[in-house]
């Protein structure tokens, strides 16, 4: 599976961490940045390049996710949820982060590296990485709501 990660100044350790991790589980990781911390960096760009790619991959087919990091990881969700396909939720504990992946096929997790632990950040993204979508009828009958409204802007 290829994880692509982005995070602003506040979750650049996390980040870097994650990168590593990731890496010697296994993961094909791509990191958006930034390369180097910088207090007044402007994380948009980060998480829509991040959110981007996991858009385009899953459209060819491909097995893919995102990170998306920051001081609390609300923006960072925000902004990869701008992005046609995308569904990002913010985890804050393992089950959060279990149910985005269970129930609404989240493809992008978004996590606050000042609100947890290295630890509990890491156990939230491998939770997030390794739970399936149910593929339960209701879960898919709702995704499939929230894509048309993105697509259409009908209800």
């Amino acid at each position: 599976m290829r994880v692509h990660i982005a995070t602003d100044h506040a979750g650049l350790e996390l980040s870097a961490h994650l990168v590593a991790h990731l890496t010697d589980a296994g993961y094909d990781v791509v990191d958006h940045g930034p390369s180097s911390y910088d207090a007044e960096d402007d994380y948009p760009a980060f998480c829509i390049n991040a959110a981007h790619a996991v858009a385009t991959e899953r459209e060819q087919g491909l097995d893919s996710l995102g990170i998306v990091l920051g001081g609390s990881g609300n923006g960072e969700q925000i902004a990869a949820n701008k992005v046609k396909g995308i569904r990002a939720a913010l985890a804050w504990n393992l089950d959060t982060a279990r149910l985005a992946r269970q129930h609404n096929d989240a493809n992008v997790v978004a996590v606050g590296g000042r609100q947890h632990s290295l630890a509990e950040a890491t156990d939230l993204i491998d939770a997030f990485l390794a739970e399936p979508f149910s593929g339960a009828e209701r879960h898919v009958r709702r995704i499939g709501q929230i894509a048309a409204y993105e697509t259409t802007g009908a209800l």
